[in-house]
């Protein structure tokens, strides 16, 4: 097998957009009172973000930096998350239907941006015609095939329960498997050979409507183990360069030789960024709401840092390395800001770290604007509509590390290796093709000196940084780095 991610990853950084919740147009006419923008989100609430709103924040995002878009979910769903599809070959009409999609992806294609889809093929939702038509007709549905039915309701003794309350919906109960048993999401049967060329048509068609690759939901939920390697050589043979990624929460190299996924969402190398970047100040609360984070975000001084990183880049192929999709906070998790108890300054080192560090950084919309927000739903609140000088500030700062990275080419390819580790703070020396580059950032409350060898330093400047504390080079390969500081040397 040949490890290939597209080329065009490693450079890329993404914006991850929730659709619902980062712009409305007013060009989408609402069928209905929406929830205030500005309130609360709950669980199933529309604030009436849509596409064409996407479309019109381009130039913004263009100006941070940004040269891809993750998009949630876009498809007809019932729910504001989309992940109970209905409708998986339309446009959800809330957000603008095919014509904003296709608006969308024009205006990101003219602006370099490229654009990738969330694929949620292991389950549909309620609304889904196939599943639609085996609840009017039982098992005289010919879609009988495409869910995983109990025995009772193939045998004919008993119908199916599809509205049940989620906390007491078993297969038992309601006769049909469900992801984590919500009874709004029927699991797919994707063995079957009419459902399988069903998902690998609506995969074929949004690249051919021009999407670029696709973000994978739980991907490890299907069982039948030649359906992701199929997926891949049709998703290839319509565009050789379109980007998979699987939503994979672990260290899992298995999944990234070749044969299934360009990449992972690097959820371990954001937690240890966090854990970092934290100088030993997590908030407990967030972290006990999201059952990885409780597990494994922990804090880590400068030398368990450098370990941590180097053994997440040693199991892949450095070609894989480039391509990881790196993330410190998305749709499923309490904002990074919340995690790092508030603490804007060690929001600010823990970006920087993000997009400097191999792989594809991908900021979480509204972490440019330092949002706070708890576990789902509060994550997932609106799009300020009048940032705060802070808020404005730390935008700065985003778009600094992210034209860094954009003019440096060691900041995006190459090697990284642990230069120097002492207390709370670490250097990381950067390589690509003869540019050299090194990262230092302290996490602690104290100020911290690193002894780096002469060479790795020899010829490189600092770099300014807005709303930053910066270290300098005391003499002869020493850093000197205050409190919550860093210096990135090109």
């Amino acid at each position: 097998m040949t490890v290939d991610p597209p080329a065009w990853v490693a450079d890329t950084v993404f914006y991850q957009v929730f659709p619902d919740r980062l712009a409305r147009s007013g060009r989408v006419p609402e069928p209905g009172p929406m929830e205030p923008w500005d309130a609360s989100p709950t669980p199933t609430g529309f604030k009436g973000g849509d596409l064409y709103g996407v479309a019109g924040r381009l130039d913004d995002l263009a100006d941070l930096g940004i040269t891809g878009l993750y998009l949630n979910p876009i498809f007809r769903a019932a729910s504001n998350h989309r992940y109970n599809t209905s409708d998986y070959l339309a446009v959800d009409p809330l957000l603008g239907g095919d014509d904003a999609l296709r608006t969308l992806l024009d205006a990101a294609h003219e602006r370099g941006m490229r654009v990738i889809l969330d694929g949620v093929f292991n389950h549909a939702g309620r609304g889904f015609f196939p599943f639609q038509h085996l609840l009017e007709n039982g098992i005289a549905s010919p879609y009988r095939d495409w869910f995983y039915l109990h025995p009772d309701v193939l045998a004919g003794r008993r119908g199916i329960d599809a509205y049940r309350p989620r906390g007491d919906a078993t297969f038992d109960l309601t006769g049909y498997a469900m992801w984590w048993n919500v009874p709004s999401m029927p699991k797919l049967r994707v063995e079957h050979p009419a459902t399988r060329e069903y998902l690998f048509g609506v995969a074929e068609h949004w690249l051919r409507f021009g999407a670029d690759g696709w973000r994978l939901d739980v991907p490890g939920d299907i069982g039948d183990p030649t359906f992701w390697p199929e997926f891949r050589q049709r998703v290839r043979a319509v565009k050789p360069d379109a980007y998979l990624v699987g939503e994979i929460w672990r260290e899992s190299p298995d999944w990234l030789l070749g044969d299934r996924f360009d990449a992972l969402m690097n959820y371990p190398l954001g937690l240890a960024i966090l854990g970092f970047a934290a100088g030993g100040v997590l908030d407990q609360a967030a972290i006990a709401s999201q059952i990885d984070y409780e597990r494994f975000l922990h804090p880590l001084d400068g030398p368990a840092f450098g370990d941590r990183v180097q053994s997440l880049i040693e199991p892949y192929d450095p070609a894989v390395v480039a391509a990881q999709y790196n993330l410190i906070g998305s749709h499923d998790t309490p904002r990074a800001r919340t995690v790092l108890a508030g603490d804007a300054a060690a929001l600010r080192l823990a970006t920087l770290l993000l997009v400097t560090l191999p792989g594809a950084p991908a900021i979480y919309y509204g972490d440019e604007l330092a949002m706070e927000g708890g576990p789902d739903p509060d994550c997932r609140r609106a799009y300020p509509t009048a940032p705060d000088a802070d808020a404005l500030a730390h935008r700065s700062f985003v778009k600094a590390a992210i034209g860094a990275r954009r003019n440096h080419r060691a900041l995006r390819r190459g090697t990284v290796d642990v230069a120097a580790a002492n207390g709370p703070a670490i250097a990381l020396a950067r390589a690509a093709d003869g540019d050299r580059a090194v990262v230092a950032v302290n996490g602690g409350r104290e100020t911290v000196r690193l002894d780096i060898e002469p060479r790795l330093v020899a010829g490189l400047t600092a770099l300014e940084l807005p709303v930053i504390a910066v270290g300098h080079v005391v003499d002869n390969g020493v850093l000197e780095l205050p409190p919550q500081s860093a210096v990135v040397l090109v």
